[in-house]
C-alpha cells in the first residue's frame, strides 16, 4: 500500500463531514449520483444523496464549511474577478448588467421599492444587483457574503456583511425585501437561513429565492455533467416540490412560483454540453466565450419559451404568514 493510499481516509476524514437531510433531520438515504468539479476540473468525487423519508437531495458526505472557501477561489464567475474578455469584454459586461436587469424585472412585479426601502441580497457577491437596486430605487442596500469581498469597487455605499447569513446581528422586521440568487443551494444549513430570512423580513416584506431546478430538461439530459450540481460548492439540490415544503416548514407562504428565473438556462445548456465532451477537465471560461455567445444567438428561438419548457431554473416569491 502507497504512502498516499495509506493516508487518504485520514485525509477525507479531515476535509469531509457526514451529514443528515438538511429538512426532517432524517439519516436515512439512497444513492443519488456521483459528480466532479466540472467548471474548475479540480480533482475529487462528490456524491448526492436523497433522503427516504422527505425526498430531499443533497451532497452527503460535504466539504467541511471552513475547507469550502479554496473552492470559491479567483475563478468562480459570481465574484468577477476577470474583467478582460478581450473584444468581448463589452459584450460580457452588457449581459451581466442585463442579468441584474432580469432580477429586477422579476421583483418589481411584487414589490414596489423607493427611497426609503431596505434591501437584503443574501450571498451579494461583489454586490452589482445591490448597485442596480441603488441606481434605479435610490434604495438602502445590504449584502451578505460568506468571503470578504469588501475590496470590490461594486460595493461602495453597500452595507456588507461577512460570513455565514444566520450569524449576522441584523434587525428583526427590518427589510422590505430580501433576496437569494443562486445561493440556497451552497447553504450548509437551508431551515436555519430561511428561518433567519423571515425574521428580518417586515411583515409586508417579500423573500426571492433562485434556485437550479432538479427536475428539469437539462437535468434529465446531462445528469451527472448538469451544471445544477456544481460540485462540490453545491450542498442541496430542489425539485419544485422539495423547495416548497421546506419554505413551507419555515413558516413561510409562497406568494408566486415560477418555472424559470433571472439566470439564463442557456448556460446550463452550454456548459452542460462542454462538461459532457471534457469529462472533468474543467471549462476554460476565456476560450469558451467566443463559441458560448455565438450558440446563445443560434438557439435564441429556444431560449425565447424558457417559461413554457422548464430548462433549468426556478423562483418563488414568499412572505411571511399573516
Amino acid at each position: 500500500m502507497s504512502t498516499a493510499t495509506a493516508f487518504k481516509p485520514l485525509f477525507e476524514n479531515f476535509v469531509f463531514e457526514t451529514v443528515s437531510c438538511y429538512s426532517c433531520g432524517s439519516a436515512s438515504s439512497k444513492e443519488f449520483i456521483v459528480a466532479q468539479d466540472d467548471l474548475t476540473g479540480k480533482p475529487g468525487s462528490f456524491r448526492f444523496v436523497t433522503c427516504q423519508d422527505c425526498g430531499l437531495t443533497y451532497q452527503n458526505p460535504r466539504i467541511r464549511i471552513d475547507r469550502i472557501k479554496s473552492y470559491y477561489d479567483d475563478e468562480y464567475i459570481a465574484h468577477r474577478k476577470k474583467t478582460d474578455w478581450g473584444r468581448l469584454t463589452w459584450f460580457y459586461n452588457w449581459v451581466m448588467d442585463r442579468h441584474d436587469i432580469d432580477k429586477d424585472r422579476i421583483i418589481r412585479r411584487y414589490v414596489e421599492l423607493g427611497p426609503q426601502s431596505e434591501i437584503l441580497d443574501v450571498g451579494c457577491a461583489v454586490g452589482t444587483f445591490l448597485q442596480k437596486m441603488r441606481t434605479l430605487y435610490d434604495a438602502r442596500v445590504s449584502g451578505v457574503d460568506f468571503k470578504d469581498l469588501s475590496h470590490s469597487s461594486t460595493l461602495d455605499g453597500v452595507e456588507f456583511h461577512c460570513g455565514l447569513f444566520y450569524n449576522q446581528r441584523l434587525a428583526s422586521g427590518r427589510f422590505d425585501l430580501v433576496t437569494m440568487w443562486h445561493f440556497l443551494e451552497h447553504d450548509y444549513d437551508p431551515l436555519r437561513t430561511l428561518l433567519m430570512a423571515k425574521r428580518v423580513l417586515k411583515p409586508e416584506g417579500r423573500l426571492v429565492i433562485e434556485v437550479p431546478r432538479l427536475d428539469s430538461v437539462t437535468f434529465r439530459l446531462y445528469r451527472e455533467r448538469w451544471p445544477g450540481l456544481q460540485a462540490p460548492q453545491h450542498t442541496v439540490l430542489f425539485e419544485r416540490r422539495t423547495l416548497l415544503n421546506l419554505i413551507e416548514k419555515c413558516g413561510l407562504e409562497v406568494v408566486d412560483y415560477l418555472p424559470y428565473g433571472a439566470f439564463p438556462p442557456y448556460f446550463y445548456i452550454f456548459a452542460g454540453a462542454a462538461f459532457k465532451i471534457l469529462k472533468g477537465r474543467g471549462l476554460n471560461l476565456s476560450k469558451a466565450i467566443v463559441p458560448y455567445f455565438l450558440g446563445q444567438i443560434l438557439l435564441l428561438p429556444l431560449l425565447m419559451a424558457e417559461r413554457q419548457l422548464n430548462l433549468a431554473m426556478q423562483t418563488v416569491i414568499c412572505r411571511r404568514k399573516p
